[in-house]
Protein backbone atom coordinates (compact mmCIF):
# COMPACT_ATOMS: atom_id res chain seq x y z
CA UNK A 1 0.00 0.00 0.00
CA UNK A 2 1.26 3.00 -0.74
CA UNK A 3 2.00 5.77 2.00
CA UNK A 4 -1.97 7.53 2.67
CA UNK A 5 -2.26 10.90 4.57
CA UNK A 6 -3.75 9.56 7.75
CA UNK A 7 0.07 7.10 7.65
CA UNK A 8 1.91 10.72 6.84
CA UNK A 9 0.25 12.22 9.54
CA UNK A 10 1.26 9.66 12.19
CA UNK A 11 4.94 9.66 10.60
CA UNK A 12 5.24 13.59 11.28
CA UNK A 13 3.66 13.20 14.64
CA UNK A 14 6.44 10.82 15.24
CA UNK A 15 9.17 12.46 13.59
CA UNK A 16 8.27 15.25 15.90
CA UNK A 17 8.78 13.84 19.02
CA UNK A 18 11.81 12.00 18.18
CA UNK A 19 13.27 15.37 16.91
CA UNK A 20 12.32 17.07 20.51
CA UNK A 21 14.07 13.60 22.30
CA UNK A 22 17.12 14.30 20.14
CA UNK A 23 17.36 17.89 21.08
CA UNK A 24 16.89 16.85 24.54
CA UNK A 25 19.19 13.83 25.01
CA UNK A 26 21.98 14.83 22.31
CA UNK A 27 21.94 12.06 20.10
CA UNK A 28 21.73 11.90 15.99
CA UNK A 29 17.95 13.17 15.04
CA UNK A 30 18.28 10.58 11.78
CA UNK A 31 19.60 7.50 14.20
CA UNK A 32 16.56 8.07 16.40
CA UNK A 33 14.87 8.17 13.32
CA UNK A 34 15.55 5.24 11.99
CA UNK A 35 15.37 3.05 15.53
CA UNK A 36 11.87 4.30 15.63
CA UNK A 37 10.92 3.18 12.45
CA UNK A 38 12.40 -0.15 13.44
CA UNK A 39 9.97 -0.27 16.65
CA UNK A 40 7.33 0.92 14.56
CA UNK A 41 7.44 -2.11 12.66
CA UNK A 42 6.34 -4.19 14.81
CA UNK A 43 2.79 -2.11 14.90
CA UNK A 44 0.06 -3.77 13.00
CA UNK A 45 -1.67 -0.16 11.91
CA UNK A 46 2.05 1.03 10.43
CA UNK A 47 3.12 -2.44 8.71
CA UNK A 48 1.62 -1.45 5.56
CA UNK A 49 3.71 1.73 5.31
CA UNK A 50 6.04 1.05 2.33
CA UNK A 51 9.47 2.35 0.96
CA UNK A 52 9.51 2.35 -3.06
CA UNK A 53 11.17 3.73 -6.10
CA UNK A 54 8.90 6.85 -7.11
CA UNK A 55 8.25 7.23 -3.06
CA UNK A 56 12.16 8.59 -2.31
CA UNK A 57 13.47 9.30 -6.31
CA UNK A 58 10.07 11.60 -7.17
CA UNK A 59 8.71 13.12 -4.07
CA UNK A 60 11.35 12.95 -1.12
CA UNK A 61 14.77 13.13 -3.47
CA UNK A 62 13.79 16.49 -5.14
CA UNK A 63 13.62 19.07 -2.22
CA UNK A 64 16.43 17.49 -0.51
CA UNK A 65 18.59 18.24 -3.33
CA UNK A 66 16.79 21.66 -3.85
CA UNK A 67 17.46 22.49 -0.21
CA UNK A 68 20.91 21.68 0.58
CA UNK A 69 21.57 23.65 -2.84
CA UNK A 70 19.25 26.60 -2.23
CA UNK A 71 21.96 27.49 0.98
CA UNK A 72 25.30 26.97 -1.40
CA UNK A 73 27.26 30.14 -1.05
CA UNK A 74 28.53 30.00 -5.20
CA UNK A 75 31.29 32.23 -4.20
CA UNK A 76 33.03 29.77 -2.12
CA UNK A 77 31.60 26.64 -4.08
CA UNK A 78 33.21 28.26 -7.15
CA UNK A 79 37.14 28.54 -5.64
CA UNK A 80 36.57 24.64 -3.89
CA UNK A 81 34.75 23.20 -7.22
CA UNK A 82 38.27 21.68 -8.49
CA UNK A 83 37.70 19.73 -5.28
CA UNK A 84 34.65 18.74 -5.62
CA UNK A 85 34.27 18.00 -8.98
CA UNK A 86 37.53 15.31 -8.58
CA UNK A 87 35.81 13.83 -5.33
CA UNK A 88 32.51 13.67 -7.51
CA UNK A 89 33.69 12.36 -10.21
CA UNK A 90 37.42 10.33 -10.35
CA UNK A 91 36.65 9.81 -6.73
CA UNK A 92 33.37 8.48 -6.45
CA UNK A 93 34.39 5.58 -9.54
CA UNK A 94 37.57 4.82 -7.77
CA UNK A 95 34.83 4.03 -4.92
CA UNK A 96 32.52 2.18 -7.15
CA UNK A 97 35.34 0.11 -8.59
CA UNK A 98 36.77 -0.68 -5.27
CA UNK A 99 33.66 -2.20 -4.09
CA UNK A 100 32.62 -3.48 -7.02
CA UNK A 101 35.78 -5.58 -7.62
CA UNK A 102 35.75 -6.73 -4.18
CA UNK A 103 32.34 -8.11 -4.65
CA UNK A 104 33.21 -9.95 -8.14
CA UNK A 105 36.46 -11.52 -6.30
CA UNK A 106 35.23 -12.28 -3.25
CA UNK A 107 31.60 -12.65 -3.10
CA UNK A 108 31.42 -14.01 -6.71
CA UNK A 109 29.03 -11.54 -7.80
CA UNK A 110 28.94 -11.62 -11.83
CA UNK A 111 30.64 -8.39 -13.08
CA UNK A 112 27.48 -6.14 -13.95
CA UNK A 113 25.77 -6.86 -10.91
CA UNK A 114 29.00 -5.97 -8.72
CA UNK A 115 29.70 -3.07 -10.80
CA UNK A 116 25.61 -1.90 -10.52
CA UNK A 117 25.57 -1.81 -6.77
CA UNK A 118 29.52 -0.80 -6.92
CA UNK A 119 27.69 2.66 -8.44
CA UNK A 120 24.83 2.85 -6.69
CA UNK A 121 26.40 2.61 -2.90
CA UNK A 122 29.41 5.28 -3.82
CA UNK A 123 26.70 8.04 -3.62
CA UNK A 124 26.65 9.45 -0.23
CA UNK A 125 24.28 11.41 1.80
CA UNK A 126 25.08 14.05 3.71
CA UNK A 127 21.57 14.45 6.04
CA UNK A 128 22.97 12.74 8.90
CA UNK A 129 26.45 14.62 9.05
CA UNK A 130 24.85 17.71 7.96
CA UNK A 131 22.33 17.37 11.00
CA UNK A 132 25.54 16.97 13.42
CA UNK A 133 27.11 19.94 11.87
CA UNK A 134 24.19 22.22 12.61
CA UNK A 135 23.85 20.58 16.27
CA UNK A 136 27.14 21.48 17.17
CA UNK A 137 27.38 24.53 15.12
CA UNK A 138 30.25 23.48 12.87
CA UNK A 139 29.92 25.55 9.42
CA UNK A 140 32.80 26.78 7.34
CA UNK A 141 34.92 24.85 4.86
CA UNK A 142 34.24 21.53 6.30
CA UNK A 143 30.85 21.92 5.58
CA UNK A 144 30.91 23.18 2.24
CA UNK A 145 33.04 20.54 1.11
CA UNK A 146 30.95 17.33 2.84
CA UNK A 147 27.34 18.64 1.50
CA UNK A 148 28.55 19.96 -1.97
CA UNK A 149 30.55 16.67 -2.81
CA UNK A 150 27.62 14.28 -1.73
CA UNK A 151 25.69 16.64 -4.05
CA UNK A 152 27.77 16.67 -6.72
CA UNK A 153 28.48 12.57 -7.11
CA UNK A 154 24.64 12.02 -6.23
CA UNK A 155 24.75 13.39 -10.30
CA UNK A 156 27.56 11.50 -11.44
CA UNK A 157 26.33 7.87 -9.93
CA UNK A 158 22.58 8.85 -10.96
CA UNK A 159 24.20 8.90 -14.62
CA UNK A 160 26.75 6.43 -14.40
CA UNK A 161 24.41 3.58 -13.14
CA UNK A 162 21.42 4.17 -15.85
CA UNK A 163 24.54 3.49 -17.82
CA UNK A 164 25.23 0.15 -16.59
CA UNK A 165 21.40 -0.68 -15.98
CA UNK A 166 21.44 -0.18 -20.20
CA UNK A 167 24.09 -2.42 -20.30
CA UNK A 168 22.59 -5.17 -18.05
CA UNK A 169 19.35 -4.94 -20.12
CA UNK A 170 20.96 -5.58 -23.26
CA UNK A 171 22.43 -2.41 -24.67
CA UNK A 172 25.71 -2.18 -26.47
CA UNK A 173 26.78 1.45 -26.53
CA UNK A 174 29.88 2.24 -28.55
CA UNK A 175 32.23 4.74 -27.20
CA UNK A 176 31.10 8.21 -29.00
CA UNK A 177 27.69 6.56 -27.96
CA UNK A 178 28.66 6.71 -24.33
CA UNK A 179 30.30 10.52 -24.68
CA UNK A 180 27.04 11.32 -26.36
CA UNK A 181 24.86 10.06 -24.17
CA UNK A 182 27.07 11.53 -21.20
CA UNK A 183 26.94 14.94 -22.67
CA UNK A 184 23.23 14.61 -23.15
CA UNK A 185 22.29 13.42 -19.41
CA UNK A 186 24.69 15.86 -17.77
CA UNK A 187 23.89 18.82 -20.11
CA UNK A 188 20.77 18.62 -20.57
CA UNK A 189 20.10 18.46 -17.16
CA UNK A 190 22.02 21.44 -15.92
CA UNK A 191 20.18 23.32 -19.23
CA UNK A 192 16.82 22.11 -17.57
CA UNK A 193 17.58 23.54 -14.25
CA UNK A 194 19.11 26.91 -14.97
CA UNK A 195 16.81 27.50 -17.51
CA UNK A 196 13.90 26.57 -15.09
CA UNK A 197 15.40 28.66 -12.41
CA UNK A 198 15.95 31.42 -14.40
CA UNK A 199 12.43 32.06 -15.31
CA UNK A 200 10.86 31.35 -12.13
CA UNK A 201 13.48 34.03 -10.76
CA UNK A 202 12.18 36.29 -13.54
CA UNK A 203 8.51 35.66 -12.83
CA UNK A 204 8.94 36.03 -9.42
CA UNK A 205 10.33 39.43 -9.95
CA UNK A 206 7.11 40.29 -10.52
CA UNK A 207 5.59 39.88 -7.50
CA UNK A 208 6.21 41.22 -4.40
CA UNK A 209 3.64 38.33 -2.83
CA UNK A 210 6.01 35.55 -0.58
CA UNK A 211 3.54 33.20 -1.11
CA UNK A 212 3.62 33.64 -5.04
CA UNK A 213 7.35 32.70 -4.50
CA UNK A 214 7.31 30.45 -2.77
CA UNK A 215 5.03 28.40 -5.13
CA UNK A 216 7.48 29.29 -7.61
CA UNK A 217 10.33 27.24 -6.04
CA UNK A 218 8.19 24.60 -5.43
CA UNK A 219 7.88 24.63 -9.10
CA UNK A 220 11.51 24.56 -9.83
CA UNK A 221 12.56 21.80 -7.69
CA UNK A 222 10.22 19.45 -8.79
CA UNK A 223 9.37 20.98 -12.51
CA UNK A 224 12.92 20.57 -13.11
CA UNK A 225 13.53 17.30 -12.05
CA UNK A 226 10.47 16.23 -13.82
CA UNK A 227 11.38 17.93 -16.78
CA UNK A 228 14.60 16.88 -16.94
CA UNK A 229 13.66 12.79 -16.00
CA UNK A 230 11.01 12.88 -18.71
CA UNK A 231 13.50 13.76 -21.63
CA UNK A 232 16.07 11.42 -20.44
CA UNK A 233 18.75 13.92 -18.50
CA UNK A 234 19.93 13.78 -14.67
CA UNK A 235 16.95 15.14 -12.66
CA UNK A 236 19.27 15.08 -10.04
CA UNK A 237 21.37 17.70 -11.81
CA UNK A 238 18.49 19.69 -13.07
CA UNK A 239 17.07 20.24 -9.19
CA UNK A 240 21.21 20.53 -8.03
CA UNK A 241 21.10 23.27 -10.59
CA UNK A 242 18.08 25.00 -10.22
CA UNK A 243 18.45 25.49 -6.16
CA UNK A 244 22.04 26.93 -6.91
CA UNK A 245 20.75 29.57 -9.21
CA UNK A 246 17.56 30.06 -7.23
CA UNK A 247 19.39 30.69 -4.25
CA UNK A 248 22.54 32.47 -5.43
CA UNK A 249 20.70 34.67 -8.30
CA UNK A 250 17.11 35.38 -6.15
CA UNK A 251 18.72 37.95 -3.81
CA UNK A 252 19.85 40.23 -6.88
CA UNK A 253 16.39 41.74 -6.81
CA UNK A 254 14.27 38.64 -8.25
CA UNK A 255 12.85 37.78 -4.87
CA UNK A 256 11.82 40.64 -1.89
CA UNK A 257 12.78 40.48 0.91
CA UNK A 258 9.99 38.85 2.95
CA UNK A 259 9.73 36.17 0.05
CA UNK A 260 13.38 35.21 0.56
CA UNK A 261 12.78 34.81 4.60
CA UNK A 262 9.78 33.01 3.80
CA UNK A 263 11.29 30.67 1.55
CA UNK A 264 14.56 29.86 3.16
CA UNK A 265 12.19 28.83 6.68
CA UNK A 266 9.72 26.88 3.90
CA UNK A 267 12.75 24.77 2.16
CA UNK A 268 14.28 24.45 5.76
CA UNK A 269 10.75 22.69 7.05
CA UNK A 270 10.16 20.60 3.48
CA UNK A 271 13.79 19.60 4.11
CA UNK A 272 12.91 18.29 7.79
CA UNK A 273 9.61 17.08 6.49
CA UNK A 274 11.56 14.72 3.86
CA UNK A 275 14.36 13.67 5.73
CA UNK A 276 11.91 12.88 8.23
CA UNK A 277 9.53 10.30 6.24
CA UNK A 278 12.99 8.87 4.69
CA UNK A 279 14.76 7.56 7.97
CA UNK A 280 10.99 6.25 9.48
CA UNK A 281 10.57 4.47 6.06
CA UNK A 282 14.18 3.14 5.95
CA UNK A 283 13.76 2.01 9.66
CA UNK A 284 10.52 -0.02 8.85
CA UNK A 285 11.61 -1.49 5.79
CA UNK A 286 15.14 -2.39 7.78
CA UNK A 287 12.83 -4.58 10.25
CA UNK A 288 11.16 -6.06 7.33
CA UNK A 289 14.23 -7.39 5.81
CA UNK A 290 15.64 -10.94 6.38
CA UNK A 291 19.65 -10.15 6.50
CA UNK A 292 20.08 -13.38 7.65
CA UNK A 293 20.81 -14.89 3.80
CA UNK A 294 23.02 -12.64 3.22
CA UNK A 295 24.35 -11.15 6.47
CA UNK A 296 28.09 -12.02 5.81
CA UNK A 297 28.33 -10.64 1.97
CA UNK A 298 26.77 -7.79 4.15
CA UNK A 299 30.41 -7.36 6.60
CA UNK A 300 31.68 -7.87 3.35
CA UNK A 301 30.14 -5.18 1.35
CA UNK A 302 30.62 -2.59 4.26
CA UNK A 303 34.53 -3.42 4.88
CA UNK A 304 34.65 -2.60 0.89
CA UNK A 305 32.56 0.20 0.82
CA UNK A 306 34.62 1.73 3.73
CA UNK A 307 37.54 1.10 1.77
CA UNK A 308 36.44 2.68 -1.57
CA UNK A 309 35.40 6.02 0.46
CA UNK A 310 39.26 5.97 1.46
CA UNK A 311 40.18 5.56 -1.92
CA UNK A 312 37.84 8.37 -2.87
CA UNK A 313 39.12 10.75 -0.17
CA UNK A 314 42.64 10.44 0.57
CA UNK A 315 44.82 9.99 -2.70
CA UNK A 316 42.25 12.99 -4.33
CA UNK A 317 43.11 15.47 -1.53
CA UNK A 318 46.78 14.10 -1.66
CA UNK A 319 46.69 15.93 -5.65
CA UNK A 320 45.98 19.28 -3.20
CA UNK A 321 48.33 19.25 -0.85
CA UNK A 322 50.70 21.69 -2.17
CA UNK A 323 47.90 23.97 -3.63
CA UNK A 324 45.84 26.57 -1.69
CA UNK A 325 42.96 24.29 -1.65
CA UNK A 326 45.11 22.06 0.91
CA UNK A 327 42.83 19.93 2.32
CA UNK A 328 43.88 19.43 6.42
CA UNK A 329 44.48 15.68 7.56
CA UNK A 330 40.88 16.40 9.87
CA UNK A 331 38.94 17.51 7.54
CA UNK A 332 39.71 13.99 5.63
CA UNK A 333 38.78 12.25 7.99
CA UNK A 334 35.59 13.91 8.23
CA UNK A 335 35.00 13.67 4.81
CA UNK A 336 36.12 9.92 4.72
CA UNK A 337 33.83 8.58 8.07
CA UNK A 338 30.72 11.24 7.07
CA UNK A 339 30.61 9.49 3.63
CA UNK A 340 27.00 7.91 4.67
CA UNK A 341 24.90 6.07 2.31
CA UNK A 342 20.97 7.21 1.97
CA UNK A 343 18.22 7.92 -0.03
CA UNK A 344 19.66 8.03 -3.29
CA UNK A 345 21.48 4.62 -2.98
CA UNK A 346 17.89 2.87 -1.67
CA UNK A 347 16.15 4.77 -4.52
CA UNK A 348 18.72 3.23 -7.00
CA UNK A 349 18.28 0.00 -5.43
CA UNK A 350 14.57 -0.31 -5.42
CA UNK A 351 14.45 1.23 -9.20
CA UNK A 352 16.58 -2.22 -10.67
CA UNK A 353 14.77 -3.73 -13.14
CA UNK A 354 12.96 -7.00 -11.48
CA UNK A 355 14.75 -9.38 -14.17
CA UNK A 356 18.05 -8.27 -13.38
CA UNK A 357 20.46 -10.90 -11.88
CA UNK A 358 21.21 -10.28 -8.09
CA UNK A 359 18.36 -8.01 -7.46
CA UNK A 360 17.61 -8.86 -4.34
CA UNK A 361 20.61 -9.56 -2.80
CA UNK A 362 21.58 -5.90 -4.14
CA UNK A 363 18.72 -4.42 -2.23
CA UNK A 364 19.01 -6.63 0.95
CA UNK A 365 23.05 -5.22 1.00
CA UNK A 366 22.30 -1.67 -0.21
CA UNK A 367 19.92 -1.40 3.20
CA UNK A 368 22.66 -3.07 5.28
CA UNK A 369 25.21 -0.83 3.99
CA UNK A 370 22.76 2.24 5.07
CA UNK A 371 22.09 0.46 8.42
CA UNK A 372 25.39 0.35 9.52
CA UNK A 373 26.28 4.27 7.97
CA UNK A 374 23.50 5.85 9.27
CA UNK A 375 23.64 3.99 13.16
CA UNK A 376 27.40 3.42 13.26
CA UNK A 377 29.19 5.77 11.11
CA UNK A 378 26.05 8.85 12.14
CA UNK A 379 26.62 7.77 16.06
CA UNK A 380 30.11 8.66 16.14
CA UNK A 381 30.69 11.89 14.09
CA UNK A 382 30.05 14.03 17.10
CA UNK A 383 32.81 12.07 19.03
CA UNK A 384 35.05 12.23 15.63
CA UNK A 385 35.02 16.20 15.79
CA UNK A 386 35.45 16.32 19.24
CA UNK A 387 38.79 14.19 18.92
CA UNK A 388 39.75 16.04 15.61
CA UNK A 389 39.50 19.47 17.60
CA UNK A 390 36.55 20.56 15.06
CA UNK A 391 34.37 21.56 17.63
CA UNK A 392 33.23 25.21 17.92
CA UNK A 393 34.09 26.73 21.48
CA UNK A 394 31.16 26.13 23.58
CA UNK A 395 31.52 29.51 25.28
CA UNK A 396 30.77 31.12 21.43
CA UNK A 397 27.77 31.78 21.38
CA UNK A 398 28.55 32.67 17.43
CA UNK A 399 27.92 31.00 14.07
CA UNK A 400 31.49 30.90 13.05
CA UNK A 401 33.10 27.39 12.04
CA UNK A 402 35.95 25.54 14.09
CA UNK A 403 39.36 26.59 12.86
CA UNK A 404 40.60 24.16 10.30
CA UNK A 405 43.18 21.72 11.58
CA UNK A 406 46.87 22.78 9.37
Amino acid sequence: MELQIDRIELLLLIAALVAMLSRRFHFPYTVGLVITGVALSFLPFVQTVTLTKELLFSALLPPLIFEAALFLPWQSLRKEMPVVILMATIGLILAALVTAMGMYLLVGWPLIAAGIFGILIAATDPVSVIATFKETRVTGRLRLLVEAESLFNDGTAAVLFGLLVAVAEGASPTLFGLIGNTLWVVGGGIVCGGLLALTVLYIAGKTTDHLVEITLTTVSAYGSFLLAEHIHCSGVLATLTAGLVVGNRGHLGAMSAKGREATEAFWEYVAFVSNSLIFLLIGLHEAKQDFSAVWGVAIIAIALVTLGRAAAIYPISFLFARSSLRISGAYQHVMFWGGLRGALALALALGLPPALPFREQIVSVAFAVVAFSVMVQGLTMTPLLSRLNLLPNPDDSSDSSAKEKL
